[in-house]
């Protein structure tokens, strides 16, 4: 595909990604909170790096149920940091146990997807750079949840964790105005 993003390649993972999933519109809580914690472990890290571990992290994890997690005790963090598989960080794998905790407080309140889309009123925003060089690594509104969350208790959702989740499932359109999966991901926004 000519003209994808630049951040998009060369490997064959990245490109899929890319072309699949990446800024498509993402309604499903637990799927959101997947992502969510994806991001937060790759904090200091490349996306590839997460991206080649994916399948290892729903193992390990899993399925990231956060039901599930949200019982987790240090031997499951004992357990996880002897996996090879996955990103071994005590402070992000503590994290994710605490973040499943605060999942499950707002999917029982409101709705974590309904939580995340209100702030957006629903809709995807459809952003215009032309080059990665314009896009920003944190805006207003990603500072904003990323303080919202904390307040119920995430960690490892710093704003410019926030703005990368916020691009990877669809909150915002961040495809470059030349990516042929601009229009692609913005005729899915249409359809909500």
């Amino acid at each position: 595909m000519d003209g994808r993003c630049g951040w998009a390649g060369p490997e064959q993972i990245y490109v899929e990604y890319h072309d699949t999933e990446w800024g498509v519109p993402e309604y499903d809580a637990r799927t959101l909170w997947e992502k969510l914690i994806l991001d937060g472990f790759q904090a200091g890290l490349s996306w590839i790096t997460i991206l080649k571990k994916r399948e290892n992290f729903r193992e390990a994890f899993q399925g990231f149920d956060p039901r599930q997690i949200a019982t987790w005790g240090d031997a499951e963090v004992e357990r996880l940091l002897q996996n090879a598989g996955i990103i071994r960080h005590r402070g992000k794998i503590e994290a994710t146990i605490g973040n499943a905790q605060a999942w499950c407080r707002i999917e029982d309140r409101i709705g974590f997807d309904t939580y995340l889309w209100n702030y957006m009123g629903g809709t995807p925003l459809q952003n215009s750079f032309k080059t990665l060089a314009d896009v920003p690594a944190a805006t207003p509104l990603s500072t904003q949840i990323s303080k919202d969350l904390k307040k119920e208790g995430f960690k490892f959702c710093g704003p410019t964790i926030v703005y990368a989740f916020m691009q990877a499932v669809g909150m915002v359109n961040d495809h470059l105005l030349d990516c042929p999966s601009r229009e692609h991901c913005a005729r899915l926004a249409l359809r909500q």
